[in-house]
């Protein structure tokens, strides 16, 4: 890693909680959800009923014999959807919890992306072969760790991996998650350690491992919120909005589902520490992208301040804060689901200079003291929606929007609920800092 990169490890989650995770009779299986449970596995990439939120830690450690007292459990209590990197012993106790599972091989736990490049085609296809035949019993199963942050050098043999995982567990995760847009650029002729992206631009990044690698998904983290000093200092809190959406483009163009790793520790001693408004903002702003996934780095400490589980495997107050914006989150996430994302706005100017502004095509304007991010969406059967982002961390917002030719605000989500409610058409409405709500327009 290079001395700016923030984080010293690994990758994210998928999209997979089927009825049968979540209908238990008397702590047995009936045999409708068996039936059930075996119909989703035909379709475990797609299901609509999981929107991954994913702690960004090995349940073990990278070394694989970590214990944890504030483990798996722990993890569904505070409102994840997936358990994060575990080992084969882990996946009975997340099926029963729930939890989507990401395999990490205990054989190897520190598994480099850079490892499948010096395997040829048989040693490749024998290792994911092991992983699937290790795993092969398990339902809450998602998808196999492959690797951190590789460089460009690293796609092809990540390529030959992918496929492999394609070919033995077609209905699972290849999973990789990417560089930000801050680590450091240069031609594959230059050293690893000068250049980290060994291209010449994240552009091209990106584009490389689309085409070499023929992922499933992209992933990939970004902690500048935090960097930025809580958005104050420009140019990190310009790499997060200006990362973000170039991620969204690359994935729109090749119909790939997006995944944001976002930062749930004081990711560096001189940096802001977790907030109930910065996690919030971290969170809400993947959904207005139209991301399909949010990953928090990290759940335990592991060198770091202010995690939501400490050194001492206690819950800090950045767990309750964390576990708050989880519980929205997951709510929201089956409808974010069945949306499609249109088109990102920014209202007064946006939060940083050069960020797409209004009008857009549902939004014609707002009346707003404080800058907005607004995500439009659609559904399938022609409705609109429009997810608003109070994107100040120091102070509410109220606002009201101005829409296009005959329409208006209908309603609006309410994650307590898990339902729409209506509101007046022309009422205007509160936000917290940093806090997102998803409207539905008629």
């Amino acid at each position: 890693m290079g001395a700016f990169y923030p984080k010293a490890g690994m990758a994210q989650g998928l999209q997979r909680l089927s009825h049968a995770h979540r209908v238990v009779v008397c702590g047995r299986w009936s045999s409708d959800c068996i039936r059930e449970e075996e119909r989703a596995m035909a379709s475990v990439l797609d299901d609509p009923e999981l929107f991954p939120i994913l702690p960004w830690d090995p349940q073990h450690g990278w070394e694989g014999d970590v214990q944890r007292r504030q483990g798996l459990e722990s993890i569904a209590e505070c409102g994840f959807t997936m358990a994060g990197f575990v080992q084969a012993r882990d996946l009975p106790l997340c099926r029963r919890l729930g939890l989507g599972a990401i395999y990490l091989d205990e054989t190897n736990p520190r598994v480099r992306a850079a490892q499948w490049s010096a395997m040829d085609d048989d040693a490749i296809d024998a290792t994911v072969r092991r992983w699937v035949e290790a795993t092969a019993d398990s339902r809450a199963l998602y998808g196999y760790y492959l690797g951190d942050e590789p460089g460009a050098n690293d796609f092809s043999g990540l390529g030959r991996a992918v496929d492999a995982v394609k070919r033995h567990a077609p209905d699972k995760l290849a999973y990789i998650n990417l560089f930000p847009d801050y680590a450091t650029i240069g031609t594959r002729q230059l050293a690893k350690d000068l250049s980290q992206l060994q291209t010449d631009s994240y552009g091209e990044y990106l584009e490389r491992f689309v085409s070499e690698v023929r992922p499933q998904f992209i992933s990939w983290d970004n902690y500048m919120v935090q960097y930025s000093q809580d958005l104050r200092n420009i140019e990190p809190a310009t790499s997060y909005y200006r990362n973000l959406l170039q991620v969204r483009d690359v994935a729109s163009r090749h119909g790939l589902p997006f995944w944001q790793i976002v930062s749930s520790n004081q990711i560096r001693p001189t940096t802001t520490i977790p907030s109930p408004a910065n996690l919030l903002l971290q969170a809400y702003t993947t959904l207005a992208a139209g991301g399909h996934s949010v990953g928090w780095y990290t759940y335990y400490a592991r060198g770091y301040g202010y995690a939501p589980i400490d050194a001492d495997e206690q819950r800090t107050p950045t767990w309750y804060h964390l576990a708050e914006v989880n519980r929205q989150i997951r709510s929201l996430g089956p409808v974010m689901n069945r949306l499609t994302s249109h088109e990102v706005r920014f209202s007064g100017g946006g939060p940083v200079p050069g960020l797409p502004g209004l009008p857009g095509e549902i939004i014609r304007g707002v009346e707003c003291s404080e800058p907005l991010m607004l995500g439009s969406f659609c559904d399938d059967v022609g409705g609109d929606y429009v997810m608003v982002v109070n994107t100040s961390l120091e102070r509410s917002a109220k606002f009201r929007l101005e829409l296009g030719p005959e329409r208006a605000v209908e309603s609006r989500y309410c994650p307590a609920a898990g339902a729409f409610r209506p509101v007046a058409p022309d009422e205007a409405r509160w936000l917290v800092a940093g806090e997102g709500v998803l409207l539905r327009v008629r």
